[in-house]
Order: structure tokens, then sequence, then C-alpha cells
């Protein structure tokens, strides 16, 4: 038999294998509730962010359906052909959000050295076609991008530049996609050009520290903003009339 090289399993993808096999192996019907995210957190020994990483991975997948402000619960079935799609290994949005918050922090940082007035321009044009666009959406999320590369761009180097671009468009996977879709919206969107105006005024102000950390505070709030709760019933709503809530994976 040949042998195949071992590839390390992100841990968000073994939480949705554990969440998968409770789904096969506990008969719970479509339309049955599960835990909240805080209880899955708690069963599973993870943080909440890679439990709703993995919920997510398993709705792109087709296996389980969020409602926001109801919970989660048991779809009838995969989607089709969803499984093999999604079969690679993706980054999760915090994953990628850390990352990125890593890198262009130490970009901006380097870059308020070097940063030229045709740059701060440039930096103003694109938010000012930020602030004149209805977002999210496409265009501007395009916007987005551009901002953020124009900085990469101070530096000079085109590696640099389009690893800042390769790295924002990696959201636009499927996982990244569905959970913007749940919490970005025109209040989050007037929120991020806020921080984007932060960052350019810190590059002015030819502040690497300020530079870098407003950044890093951009990134972050973009975190903050992917993880306010589903309401999957915490608190906010009893369970609904006749749904079977099934509170733990496997024994306690």
């Amino acid at each position: 038999m040949a042998l195949e090289a071992i590839e390390p399993r992100r841990l968000y993808r073994q939480v949705a294998d554990q969440i998968r096999i409770y789904l096969d192996s506990s008969g719970i019907p479509a339309g049955g509730r599960l835990p909240t995210e805080r209880e899955l957190a708690e069963r599973l020994g993870v943080s909440r962010p890679t439990i709703r990483e993995a919920l997510i991975a398993l709705e792109v997948e087709g296996r389980v359906r969020i409602r926001v402000g109801s919970g989660i619960y048991v779809a009838e079935g995969p989607a089709a052909g969803a499984p093999a799609a999604l079969r690679g290994e993706h980054e999760g949005p915090f994953e990628l959000l850390s990352a990125r918050a890593f890198f262009e922090g130490a970009i901006a940082a380097e870059a308020a050295g070097r940063i030229r007035p045709d740059h701060i321009a440039r930096l103003d044009e694109w938010i000012g076609r930020m602030e004149a666009a209805l977002g999210p959406n496409p265009e501007t999320i395009a916007l987005d991008c551009e901002f953020h590369a124009a900085i990469a761009a101070v530096l000079g180097n085109a590696v640099i530049e389009r690893t800042v671009r390769d790295l924002f468009n990696q959201r636009m996977s499927p996982y990244f996609g569905r959970l913007a879709a749940y919490f970005e919206d025109e209040a989050s969107w007037r929120e991020a050009i806020l921080e984007h105006r932060a960052i350019r005024n810190a590059l002015a102000a030819r502040d690497p520290a300020l530079a870098r950390d407003a950044v890093r505070r951009h990134l972050e709030r973009s975190q903050e903003r992917f993880s306010r709760s589903f309401g999957d019933g915490e608190g906010e709503e009893p369970p609904v009339a006749g749904k079977t809530r099934h509170r733990a994976l496997g024994p306690a």
C-alpha cells in the first residue's frame, strides 16, 4: 500500500468532525435543536470562536442551519455536492483575521516611516469611495481590499502587496462569506470606515506604533463583530414549541 503524507487538521475541522459524528449517531431528527455555542464549547473543551467556525463549516456543508435569535438546528441533509467541494482544508475566519492583524500591523508600522503625501492622497481616495458606497457588498469589499493594499504599496515591494491582497481575498471562502452574512451590515460597515480613517490618520502622523495599533485594532474589532452572539437560546428566547433541544455531546 502506498504511503500518503499526513496533513494536520485544523482545530475547527476536528470539532466539525466531532459534531458531525454526534449528528450521525444521536438520532436527532431534522429540525431538532442542538446545544448552544457555549454548551458545545464547554463539552468539547475549545473556545467559542472555534465552535463558531465549526458550525459555519457544517452549515456550508448543509448539516446544520443557524437561525439567529433562535438556535442551531439539524438540517434536512447535506447540500448536494458539498462534501466533495469542502473536503480540503480552509483557513477559518478568525485564524485569517489574526494573521492579517500580525502581518498588516507590521507593514503599517514600516509604512508610517516612509509614507508620502501622494500615498496619503491615495488612502483618502479609497476612504472617500468607501464612504460614498452602501456596504457591505462586493463593490465595498473590493474598495476595502484596495485600501489595505495601498498601505502595503507604500513599501514598494510587490511581494508584500500581493501577500496582503492574497490574505484579504481569502475572505471570499464560503466559510468567511457565510459568517459575514450574519454579522456584516451597513452599521458594521460604517464602523469599519471610521477604523480605516483612524489608520489613515496614524500613518499621516508618521507614528509607527500608532499605525500598527490602529491596524490591529481594526482587525480585532472585525473579530469582535463576528463573535457577537447568534442569540441561540442563551437566555434570549425559550425553546421553540414542539422542538427538542439536545444539550450534550455524549456523556457529561
